[in-house]
């Protein structure tokens, strides 16, 4: 590739396959797509579901699959449309509005899904806008309200290359596409195996030594108030303290606050509310006083009495609020010191595998968007 950052032509990428030049040309997507989105058959009509059409939601955009399944009769007296594999779809509303993709799957769009058709190459526009998306979000959503519309996404402008120059790059991110989804099912698998080895653990145990304590025995349970980060604005920099929380989001940002930064070591992190836990090894601040830490004196202890609080699901439960107290009073199986210490190690050592290949997948997700921001403009 040859890095163009001290030519003087404006309209060319920074990095581009050596065998391209010339500058790129712009256009609204309007000259060179067609739009359409669809719409939602009536809900209380029986008849027009559970048939053969995959109805395509926003938030199926990447799947080559669908929960619904609309009928002929919903098709046709509904403003439902069909979208065919390959078409690029883009979703305008809620959480997902301004994803994109290419679609796997032949069926039915709702109003929420534009589908856009071209002669330009797809994987080519899906790569632009997923560069620019977070730019087009905050202009157009105002900060997360509000929703994208037809008429918005025809008028935006993008640079395009030569068609021969857009089939190179789409290749190329495709290859990197595939990568990415393979370190996906890699991760997937790996939290699979987790799931199904715990619970093959912790149920054979049940059998074998029956409940002899309780997490509140065994656990201490403190009031973190001295923790919680008293300023709203995080920091990117992962050299400043993480700020935590026990969802799925886990590291918040980071602080550069230096007081009250938990560092005893390791520790369970549970969210009061949800009874969503998450093991910590480093220090740490929180969020707010919903999160409880539970520690012990032994860390083969701890790691063994975290693997068993995710074995009872606890966060799946539906209560309409959760607090840390409904858990203390749960049986817990101590085996002997032997086993709990080759059961520690084991879940250690196959997590410590399971967050190695997540930093690998936030690795090329993050080498992925360098090459978006260089190869395209």
């Amino acid at each position: 590739m040859a890095d163009n950052k001290d030519k003087k032509v404006l309209n060319v990428p920074a990095l581009r396959f050596p065998e391209f030049t010339g500058e790129w040309k712009r256009h609204k997507l309007s000259e060179v797509c067609s739009f359409y989105s669809g719409g939602t058959p009536s809900s209380s009509k029986k008849e027009y579901y559970n048939g053969d059409i995959p109805f395509i939601r926003s938030g199926e955009l990447h799947k080559d699959n669908t929960e619904l399944f609309i009928t002929e009769d919903g098709l046709n007296n509904s403003a439902a449309k069909m979208v065919e594999v390959g078409d690029l779809l883009l979703a305008l509303y809620g959480a997902t509005s301004g994803d994109i993709a290419i679609s796997k799957i032949k069926g039915a769009i709702n109003q929420a899904i534009l589908c856009i058709r071209t002669k330009q190459n797809k994987k080519f526009i899906e790569s632009v806008w997923n560069k620019h998306v977070e730019r087009l979000l905050q202009t157009y959503l105002q900060g997360g309200q509000g929703n994208l519309s037809a008429d918005i996404v025809k008028n935006i402008p993008f640079y395009f290359a030569s068609c021969a120059e857009q089939d190179k790059l789409a290749q190329f991110v495709s290859l990197l596409d595939e990568r990415i989804a393979t370190q996906n099912k890699i991760i997937e698998k790996l939290q699979s195996l987790i799931k199904g080895i715990r619970h093959n653990v912790f149920q054979q145990l049940r059998k074998d030594v029956g409940f002899n304590s309780t997490i509140g025995d065994i656990l201490s349970f403190e009031q973190p108030q001295r923790y919680i980060v008293s300023s709203t604005e995080y920091s990117d920099d992962s050299s400043c303290t993480p700020v935590l929380t026990a969802n799925k989001a886990f590291i918040l940002g980071y602080t550069t606050e230096t007081d009250g930064i938990y560092s005893k070591g390791d520790c369970i992190i549970v969210d009061d509310f949800t009874l969503d836990c998450k093991y910590v090894s480093f220090p740490f601040k929180i969020k707010s006083s919903a999160i409880k830490i539970l520690t012990a004196e032994n860390k083969y202890i701890l790691r063994y009495i975290y693997e068993c609080l995710k074995s009872l699901d606890i966060s799946t439960e539906e209560h309409k609020r959760h607090y840390i107290t409904e858990i203390q009073p749960s049986s817990c199986i101590l085996p002997d010191d032997k086993t709990l210490t080759t059961i520690a190690l084991m879940f250690e050592s196959i997590t410590n595998k399971l967050e190695n290949e997540q930093s690998l997948a936030l690795m090329l997700n993050k080498q992925k968007q360098y090459l978006l921001s260089k190869m395209f403009i």
